[in-house]
């Protein structure tokens, strides 16, 4: 690293590249950069590593993938050394985790916590990224990748009177560090989304009451995690090779192996029988190994809806409660389903009782809690389980401007448009890993291709000389029309968050990858087949050096 003087006296440090962001996506980008020879740096707002699993540390919070798939797998021996407890381990083996692999690759002296960055401008002259934070630092950076991540930006509804509430008041994706003790106090839970699903069973035995604010249910089904066996601990590092070819390119990014059959190839008591085989299997396999047509065929997906429906039924004793827990809205898979231990059976308590925001709608909150149509209830603690402004959110917070001084704000007015969700045209060098229009699966699998894409193509433009790099409106768009095409291909329908449609005024797009892993790693192949031809290739007039002068220039 090294620094100059900006016209206001401040010094600006220089790097190759900048990454924003220290989730699991960032941390893993900020070591593949320092691995090909780059100067590097990471900004984070928070205080420590983590992103998703630094913020999110409410009680119950914990993977719905298996915990030794979603970890890294650049490195055996780091997949040997760390033992995970549980197959789906909590937020705070999660955290200590991430701690350990930044500290074991001493990644943590190139990282500045408590920094958010405020803008983020592309010098045209210079072909670098100019970017200031909240600390007052400046940076100019010759690449800059935001891994921000997709749930990183915490909404809250716009209810009158959420400043006047005098007892406590917490978001699950903004969980202070502190623990919050619950001991004997009334509170409420909005929300029945994955968090709020997760902490509802957690604190439900803590509390003096419990209220739960619902405005649709999920289909929840149980994530049946256990601690991980010694002998399971031996196996998973006999079998790392194996699995890390398995992950690295299966379609979902799962271990899980798919069914290979439709619904009604079986008998109706055969289906039975495998839909209880799927109730009792692991998180995802309910969905990456049922039958092969259950999410789009409507008799088969109406099935196996009853059958959980069911389950509701059973489990929960009051059945005019279970029948608020039951979705009426939408069929399986529509939404992201979470998955749950012990949600149901906590309505089971004499004081956890449940609110249908659809019947009676929240009016106001109030300085002693929460008032509905039917009248007004008082608690101690309001935690709102309300969800996130997915994948664009904190990219459209940071003041990024490209070309010609282009907000992206305004340029992503209509939604999000990217080439294999890493660049998008007017913003030169600023890559985009793990945000719009990336994985439907397990994130760490799609979003680490991505970085390794990432990186390989500043490891090309280096090696020929070039400094600047900036995706064709022609790819651009290929890539646009693909995501549109191929929504209809997709299960998810514009109920889910992945729509953007949670977010008062925010245009209806998909934001994930509809063409899946496959379709990113065709496309990939391509840009290298073709010598990077979706791409402009150039040569800045600028006088700070490139990260490694090569012989070739110019302009392609």
């Amino acid at each position: 690293m090294s620094f100059s003087t900006s016209a206001n006296a401040e010094p600006v440090a220089e790097i190759d590249v900048l990454v924003i962001g220290a989730g699991i996506t960032g941390i893993y980008q900020l070591y593949r950069a320092r691995e090909a020879g780059f100067s590097a740096l990471l900004l984070e707002a928070g205080g420590g590593v983590g992103g998703t699993w630094y913020w999110n540390r409410y009680p119950g919070a914990r993977f719905d993938s298996e915990s030794y798939t979603y970890g890294y797998l650049f490195s055996k021996e780091l997949f040997d050394e760390w033992e995970w407890r549980e197959h789906f381990a909590g937020q705070p083996e999660t955290e200590r985790y991430l701690n350990h692999v930044v500290d074991r690759f001493e990644l943590r002296h190139h990282m500045r916590f408590g920094t958010t960055v405020t803008s983020a401008e592309f010098d045209e002259a210079t072909g670098t990224w100019n970017v200031v934070a909240s600390d007052g630092t400046q940076h100019r950076a010759r690449f800059l990748i935001a891994a921000t991540g997709v749930l990183s930006v915490p909404y809250f509804p716009h209810v009158p009177g959420l400043a006047e509430f005098v007892g406590e008041s917490y978001h699950t994706g903004l969980w202070p560090e502190t623990p919050v003790d619950f001991t004997a106090k009334r509170v409420a839970v909005i929300g029945t989304g994955s968090s709020g699903v997760q902490i509802v069973p957690a604190v439900a035995n803590q509390v003096a009451s419990l209220t739960v604010y619902q405005r649709t249910p999920n289909w929840c089904t149980p994530l049946n995690n256990a601690p991980i066996t010694p002998g399971e601990q031996a196996q998973l590092r006999a079998d790392f090779e194996a699995i890390r070819d398995v992950l690295n390119t299966s379609v979902h990014g799962f271990l899980h192996q798919p069914h290979d059959g439709a619904a009604f190839d079986d008998s109706r008591a055969e289906r039975r029988a495998f839909f209880e085989k799927m109730w009792n299997s692991p998180g995802f396999m309910k969905l990456t190994s049922n039958y092969t047509d259950l999410l789009f065929n409507e008799a088969a997906n109406s099935e196996w809806c009853e059958f959980v429906a069911g389950k509701v039924r059973s489990i929960v004793e009051d059945p005019e409660m279970a029948e608020k827990l039951i979705p009426k809205d939408h069929r399986f898979g529509e939404k992201r389903p979470p998955f749950v231990t012990g949600y149901y059976e906590t309505f089971n308590k004499p004081n956890v009782s449940i609110v249908d925001l659809q019947a009676t709608p929240i009016v106001r909150v109030t300085e002693r809690g929460i008032e509905t149509t039917d009248g007004e209830r008082d608690f101690d603690v309001i935690v709102w389980a309300t969800g996130f402004d997915f994948g664009t959110g904190a990219l459209l917070r940071m003041g990024i401007r490209g070309r010609d001084g282009l907000a992206l704000a305004d340029h992503w007015a209509d939604g999000p448009t990217t080439f294999l969700g890493v660049q998008t045209t007017k913003f030169p060098n600023l890559f985009l890993p793990g945000g719009p229009h990336a994985a439907a699966g397990n994130n760490p699998r799609y979003n680490g291709d991505q970085v390794d894409f990432v990186t390989e193509t500043l490891v090309y433009v280096r090696d020929h000389g070039y400094d600047v790099i900036e995706v064709t409106l022609e790819a651009e768009e290929r890539w646009c029309e693909m995501i549109e095409r191929n929504v209809a291909l997709s299960s998810f329908t514009d109920k889910s968050y992945y729509f953007g449609t949670n977010i008062p005024g925010k245009p209806r797009r998909y934001l994930l990858n509809s063409g899946g892993r496959p379709k990113l790693f065709k496309e990939i192949a391509r840009v290298h087949e073709t010598d990077y031809k979706a791409f402009r290739l150039s040569q800045s007039a600028s006088p700070v050096s490139p990260p490694r002068q090569a012989a070739a220039a110019g302009e392609r």
